[in-house]
């Protein structure tokens, strides 16, 4: 049953790297907005993976009529509700979910097009309903039963998820404790490294009786944009599945058996999501069975050709501050990128842009040549 299962998702992966190819030319795309649009949908299709969901090829035609300019996210939402208007489509659409792909497809492109964003469990819920009205029942409503899923990576097992009686008490405990984080006084890697236990340990709380992990991956990357950072288009986009299984990997514990819980897959998919990091994002390396000298050995084989690429980011996560990171991602993009694009890119005010520069030039990491108005950044390739 549980390779049934896997080989049903491998076939969902790879039906959307088909749809994913129809993106790809605008991802390659010289205007900034038009490459947004494609990485939001991208990521907003690509979601549907955790679910063994797959959009519709009309929903792929009208999302690229978006992306070139020539319809709005509005367009798009009344083009398809007058699509699945049509019985035959929609009963057809309703029987293999392909309705559900669609609608939260689209609705998950524009929340992320959107700038607003609230750190709260209410925020949690609003992006739930906002996703699924009209598609799940209860949509935005936290669950009152409680619940088991059978993982294929934990040979047919479930971790615990949270107990329907105390939702509100553990969301409001964890967002309490993140808030009195002081994401300043650490590293990048210290971050990135804390925000996926803030993360695991939201979704691992369940609220909602489906679609927990598409809210919480909308969340996750609206919060990380909240530091300047906008997540790499292949995370989501091709890597959902992984992200989903590394949640699991991340709460389950079955120590008769030797099993612990581990946030390793997930940090190694946290930093090739913010920084860009390679990493092996294979989601058979998840199931319990699968051994890690194996990875290793396989990780291993291509270390030479990726300590070029691996080098910058896993150097500088160590040493600066997520702003600063979020700076130096900028100027990686567009050496002669302007303080003002870095604060309208990151989100980040100029005060604040302007300070984590003249910290990186004070550590000796950044440096900028040429004349005011024709300059280029330096990344500099050793610390002071």
């Amino acid at each position: 049953m549980a390779d049934e299962y896997r080989k049903s998702l491998m076939n969902v992966i790879m039906a959307y790297q088909d749809k994913y190819q129809e993106f790809e030319q605008y991802l390659r795309s010289s205007e900034p907005d038009k490459v947004q649009r494609a990485k939001n949908w991208s990521i907003a299709i690509g979601l549907q993976q955790v679910d063994g969901l797959t959009p519709s090829d009309f929903l792929v035609s009208q999302a690229k009529e978006n992306i070139e300019g020539k319809i709005s996210t509005e367009d798009v939402r009344h083009r398809l509700e007058e699509y699945y208007q049509q019985k035959d489509v929609r009963e057809k659409a309703e029987a293999d979910r392909t309705l559900e792909a669609d609608g939260v497809s689209e609705r998950i492109n524009a929340l992320l097009a959107q700038k607003a964003f609230t750190f709260s469990p209410m925020e949690l819920a609003h992006i739930h309903g906002y996703l699924f009205k009209g598609i799940l029942p209860h949509a935005g409503l936290f669950r009152t039963y409680n619940i088991t899923k059978n993982q294929w990576i934990l040979d047919g097992d479930t971790i615990e998820y949270a107990n329907a009686g105390n939702l509100m008490d553990l969301m409001t405990f964890d967002f309490s404790e993140e808030k009195k984080f002081d994401y300043s006084s650490h590293s990048a890697q210290e971050a990135i490294n804390h925000i996926a236990r803030f993360i695991s340990s939201v979704w691992q709380i369940h609220a909602f009786g489906e679609g927990n992990t598409r809210t919480t991956a909308v969340f996750l990357i609206k919060y990380l944009r909240s530091f300047g950072f906008d997540v790499n288009n292949e995370s989501f986009a091709k890597h959902s599945w992984f992200f989903r299984n590394a949640l699991v990997r991340s709460q389950y514990e079955n120590i008769p058996n030797g099993i612990h819980r581990t946030f390793e897959p997930l940090e190694r998919f946290m930093n090739f999501a913010v920084f860009g990091v390679p990493a092996d994002l294979r989601n058979r390396t998840l199931h319990i069975r699968w051994s890690e000298d194996k990875r290793q050995s396989d990780v291993s084989k291509d270390a030479k050709r990726q300590n070029d690429v691996l080098e910058t980011p896993m150097r500088l996560t160590a040493h600066l501050s997520l702003k600063e990171m979020a700076v130096i991602k900028m100027i990686q993009e567009n050496p002669q990128i302007s303080i003002a694009a870095i604060a309208t890119k990151t989100g980040l005010s100029k005060r604040t842009v302007d300070r984590a520069i003249a910290s990186l030039k004070e550590k000796a990491i950044l440096s900028r040549i040429g004349a005011k108005n024709n300059a280029t950044w330096i990344i500099n390739k050793s610390e002071s």
